[in-house]
């Protein structure tokens, strides 16, 4: 078997810098205008090319996202934006688009391309069309069962094939979605969606004889979350899906939190070394997937239909069992994202493990205070053991 590939979302260079840092292969990123992403995204064009760099200096590679669907005005906007792409070098360009795909062909020629999700690649002839087009791999819609990702592989062996392991599914087909353009004018196939499908809806059967007398459906006093889908986790599938075919195993959540995707990240590439070492999967590791932000979690359509079990009902706020209060920068000042007081039992989870400590004292600049509040920047903590700076602070909730 050959290691898969782990390939995570970076929103911004900070956060390409914890992906890598808590083992990531690869990151993927891209342009505002350009990728799926325009809302959460702290990339410019030289923040691009300092990230491809570095990220080479270190062995890693970047996948630039180029998978939006442009009208006829941004068609000439995507040719020069290729042209950029091919002076700073990235590993792949992730597309969903035939145009686009003909103005890399044209434009960078030897351009590695992968095919986008969006792309709704759903059956083996499509994935065998991509290939004769170029395509050196193709990411797979999250509809597809372990059974069809393995007949496409069977059917298509030279095509590389990437899967969605975890992250938020989309109440769309592969996330091409037009319930936000409909509802707030923001159009998700343009990036920039308003996420319509997390909010909550009452809903109600009037009768026609019965104008204006409405009986509700199913919902308590709070209403439904009719269409917010539990979070995807394949974590107890990676073998499966690497004896199917996947060479890429690949983490949704750019605009997620640095502390959300080094958790992610981590248990990822802690699974992926287990199963590379003929080791079984280990459930603790997703006791550490609930430490961070989650609707709760599903196989997908892995292992059979969707069914209301992978729907969360109650309400759209994610849900974890610790609280992130802070990430550890230099000299041991602590950035502050929760409340935490003075005294408190945390736990530490950095690259090298998880351990407890306490919080002994903590100092806004000269003074000592009580408590740290989140959004009030950085603030000195002391512990009662040694902290790595680039570690992460979390407190039971």
């Amino acid at each position: 078997m050959l290691q898969p590939e782990l390939i995570v979302p970076g929103g911004s260079p900070e956060k390409m810098d914890f992906a890598f840092k808590y083992g990531a292969d690869t990151v993927y990123m891209g342009l505002t205008g350009f990728s799926m992403r325009s809302r959460s995204n702290d990339f410019d064009k030289e923040k691009l090319k300092e990230s491809i760099d570095k990220a080479h200096a270190l062995g890693k590679k970047i996948y630039v996202t180029c998978n939006i669907y442009p009208h006829n005005s941004k068609l000439e906007a995507f040719r020069e934006h290729i042209k950029y792409l091919r002076e700073i070098k990235p590993d792949a360009l992730i597309v969903a688009n035939p145009g686009v795909f003909s103005i890399i062909k044209e434009e960078w020629p030897d351009a590695r391309i992968h095919i986008s999700v969006q792309a709704n690649a759903i059956n083996y002839g499509d994935v065998k069309f991509w290939y004769e087009q170029g395509a050196k791999r193709v990411v797979l819609p999250r509809e597809l069962n372990l059974n069809e990702i393995r007949e496409i592989h069977e059917k298509v062996p030279e095509m590389e094939l990437e899967a969605f392991v975890h992250g938020a599914i989309c109440v769309a087909y592969s996330g091409r979605c037009l319930m936000s353009q409909y509802m707030t004018h923001r159009d998700a196939n343009q990036g920039i969606c308003a996420q319509s499908c997390r909010w909550k809806y009452k809903t109600y059967l009037e009768e026609e004889e019965r104008p204006g007398e409405y009986m509700p459906i199913e919902e308590d006093e709070h209403g439904t979350y009719i269409m917010n889908a539990r979070d995807i986790c394949a974590l107890p599938y990676l073998k499966e899906l690497a004896d199917a075919g996947v060479v890429g195993f690949k983490v949704e959540g750019r605009s997620k939190s640095i502390y959300y995707l080094s958790t992610v990240t981590n248990v990822y590439r802690t699974a992926i070394d287990n199963m590379m070492d003929g080791r079984e999967y280990d459930p603790e590791l997703l006791t550490e997937l609930l430490k961070t932000a989650n609707r709760g979690y599903s196989p997908g359509f892995l292992v059979g239909t969707f069914t209301e079990d992978d729907i969360h009902f109650a309400k759209n706020e994610p849900k974890q069992t610790y609280k992130f209060i802070g990430v550890v920068r230099e000299h041991g000042l602590v950035e502050v994202r929760n409340k935490v007081e003075k005294g408190a039992e945390v736990e530490v989870f950095s690259p090298s493990g998880v351990f407890d400590a306490k919080i002994e004292s903590m100092f806004d600049k000269e003074e000592e205070i009580k408590a740290a509040h989140g959004g009030a920047g950085e603030r000195l903590f002391k512990f009662d053991k040694e902290v790595p700076e680039g570690a992460f602070i979390r407190q039971k909730c």
